[in-house]
């Protein structure tokens, strides 16, 4: 009899452990937007050819900066500053992100490649930029708009426009 009612419990422990742990999001929560990659779209080469091109462009560098604040230069919250991830041989490419159409850069730190890779988002009109950059399995996360918050960094968007193109590079 003990025998029975200890496996009882066990089973109903455990299957509150596995529903307790699904949780539906709160009412009118955005979720994350269809990303998609948009074939050789020369609007991707709006603010430069390269990403030290698109880094220095007028228009967009104080924008990038802000970005990335501490994170700009080594020695932030990364070992490599935020530039370091995206060499001149990174790749420009215009993805639509929901109903938006955004150029994203992607890139690696040349001498640790396989572990820290970096994705920017620079919308259409230069206005909001987002960003990921992971380092050996850490991801750090980065809006730049109006009325941007730590707190509100919209991470699903930022993450489906991350697949669309690794699904791309991947082949």
């Amino acid at each position: 009899m003990q025998r029975v009612l200890t496996g009882a419990s066990l089973g109903v422990v455990v299957g509150l452990l596995f529903t307790a742990c699904v949780v539906s999001p709160p009412a009118g929560a955005p979720g994350a937007p269809t990303a998609g990659v948009v074939v050789a779209d020369a609007r991707a080469l709006r603010y430069g050819a390269t990403a030290p091109e698109v880094f220095n462009n007028p228009a967009l560098s104080p924008k990038i900066r802000a970005l990335f604040g501490a994170d700009w230069n080594a020695g932030g919250a990364l070992p490599f500053g935020a530039p370091a991830f995206f060499p001149a041989s990174s790749s420009l490419r215009l993805i639509r992100l929901g109903d938006q159409d955004y150029i994203a850069i992607t890139g690696c730190v040349t001498s640790a490649c396989g572990s820290h890779r970096g994705l920017l988002l620079i919308r259409q009109d230069g206005e909001q930029l987002l960003s990921r950059l992971d380092e050996g399995g850490f991801s750090h996360y980065y809006d730049h708009s109006p009325g941007a918050t730590v707190a509100a960094v919209p991470r699903q968007w930022i993450d489906s426009a991350w697949r669309a193109v690794a699904g791309i590079e991947r082949g």
